[in-house]
């Protein structure tokens, strides 16, 4: 028996990841969980450069609704929010980290997010370290790896198709707008 609706094929021809690793940290249901689920994202490696992906991301999930706590040691405040060098820095409980820096950090920012006890780690698109994707899954943590929030996002939960881009969700409900 096959997927359930709206899950027909999780496998996508774009990912760096092998089709064994896309079933384990690219699982729609665990994104659209976490999309659904957490309410505080801290962004490692926010940029206060409103060219960069990363803020064009942490402004997005901003204004629909989402908490962003920056992680960038040489900012104060990004997009009017206080920034922190570390995760350990944080005062306050981290539902998910989204990582923005380069794959041969993503297994020391995987261990701070097991210490301050995330409930997910979130490698962005094209960002493929699964030595912490393992630790992260073995230490609890819901993972996503080769992904963006953002576009995600869009899929499951706002407006992608209006603008003619597949998400490759069937459905005959209207979107509901919020």
């Amino acid at each position: 028996m096959g997927p359930g609706p709206g899950l027909a094929c999780a496998i996508t021809l774009n990912s760096a990841l092998t089709p064994e690793q896309q079933r384990l940290y690219q699982d729609p249901l665990v994104i659209q969980r976490l999309l659904r689920e957490a309410r505080t994202i801290a962004i490692v490696g926010l940029s206060s450069d409103p060219q960069r992906a990363s803020w064009f991301v942490a402004s997005y999930l901003k204004n629909e609704g989402y908490r962003i706590i920056p992680v960038n040691p040489k900012a104060d405040a990004i997009l009017g929010e206080r920034a922190y060098p570390d995760l350990a820095s944080i005062p306050d409980k981290v539902d998910m980290v989204d990582v923005f820096r380069p794959a041969s950090e993503c297994l020391a920012v995987a261990r701070q997010a097991v210490a301050i006890g995330a409930g997910a780690l979130w490698l962005q698109l094209r960002l493929v370290n699964i030595e912490a994707a393992e630790l992260a899954a073995k230490s609890g943590l819901a993972v996503v790896v080769d992904r963006c929030v953002k576009m995600e996002h869009g899929r499951y939960f706002g407006r992608l198709h209006w603008a003619g881009m597949n998400t490759e969700i069937i459905s005959a409900r209207k979107a509901r707008l919020s």
